[in-house]
C-alpha cells in the first residue's frame, strides 16, 4: 500500500500496544517448550531455564543462562519507552494489523528454527557455513 501511493511518505507499521523485551524473550522460549526465570536487575538482569518442555530445543537444559543484559548495546540516548503509532498508516492506507505481536514472535521463532535445522542438516553432512551473515 505504501509503495501504491503518488507521493511517497514515512509510515509507521505498529500494532500500537508496547510490549517489553522480557515479555518478548518468554514468548520466544515458550514457543520453543522453554520455561524461564529472571534474576537480577537492569544491566545484571539474566534469564535462566527453569524447564525444557519439548524437543525442539535438544541443546538447552535446566540452569542455563539464555539471556544477559549487555550494555554495549544500550543507545547511547537510551528511552526508557519505545511505542510505534500507526495512526498515519491506519487513515492514509486504511492499513490494519493482521497479526498481534505475540503472532509475530511465533513466525520468527519458527523461521529461526527452520534455519537452525537446515544449518544443522548442512553441517552434519561437511558444509561449514557461517550462521549468519550479518557483518
Amino acid at each position: 500500500m505504501m509503495l501504491q501511493q503518488e507521493v511517497p511518505e514515512d509510515y509507521v507499521i505498529a500494532t500500537g500496544r508496547q510490549y517489553s523485551v522480557r515479555e518478548f524473550i518468554t514468548w520466544a522460549a515458550e514457543d520453543l517448550g522453554i520455561h524461564l526465570r529472571f534474576e537480577g536487575e537492569g544491566a545484571g538482569e539474566t534469564a535462566v531455564v527453569e524447564a525444557v518442555t519439548s524437543d525442539r530445543a535438544a541443546a538447552v537444559t535446566p540452569g542455563d543462562v539464555i539471556m544477559r543484559i549487555d550494555p554495549r548495546y544500550f543507545r547511547p540516548a537510551e528511552v526508557e519507552t519505545l511505542l510505534g503509532d500507526p495512526t498515519k498508516a491506519r487513515e492514509a492506507l486504511g492499513w490494519q494489523p493482521e497479526i498481534t505481536a505475540r503472532e509475530m514472535c511465533t513466525e520468527m521463532v519458527e523461521e529461526d528454527l527452520r534455519s537452525a535445522r537446515r544449518h544443522a542438516l548442512l553441517k552434519e553432512h561437511g558444509l561449514e557455513l557461517p550462521v549468519s551473515t550479518e557483518t
